[in-house]
């Protein structure tokens, strides 16, 4: 990494001295925990970035949840009614009750599995993160030696 940075500009006579002269303790131990503070900096913002595009992923499968219980809420009352009093003229209206029933039971759980799908598919480990914080203890091992 450089050790130059905008709001450190160097002139000539500062490099010339730093390229011919050894740098200090000091020097080194502030230029790695410039360079660290600026690495931590980085990585809070790629968690952010990464955790709301998961967040936007569960949100979905949430979404789908929802909207599986409210469809599947009026389904059950209109299309139920309809299709219980249609059924009614060819068997007792309980039987014909118990079958509907049955039927948008098997809908429900269709629509819940798909949400359920949705919510799995979200990776809340944050791969990318992960393997860029893997790469700056590497770093910072290698500025150590």
């Amino acid at each position: 990494m450089s050790t130059a940075y905008p709001e450190e500009p160097q002139t000539t006579t500062q490099t010339t001295q730093a390229s011919t002269e050894t740098r200090s303790l000091g020097e080194i131990v502030g230029d790695i925990s410039r360079d660290m503070s600026t690495l931590f900096k980085q990585e809070l913002d790629l968690a952010k970035t990464e955790m709301k595009q998961e967040v936007a992923k569960v949100g979905k499968g949430a979404g789908m949840f929802g909207g599986a219980g409210l469809a599947g809420y009026f389904t059950l009352l209109f299309l139920s009614v309809a299709l219980v009093g249609l059924l009614d003229k060819w068997m007792p209206y309980g039987w014909a009750a118990l079958i509907v029933a049955a039927l948008w039971g098997i809908a429900a759980a269709v629509l819940a599995m798909r949400g359920k799908k949705e919510i799995k598919e979200a990776n809340p480990q944050l791969p990318t993160t992960q393997q860029t914080l893997k790469e700056d203890v590497q770093w910072a091992k290698t500025q150590k030696s």
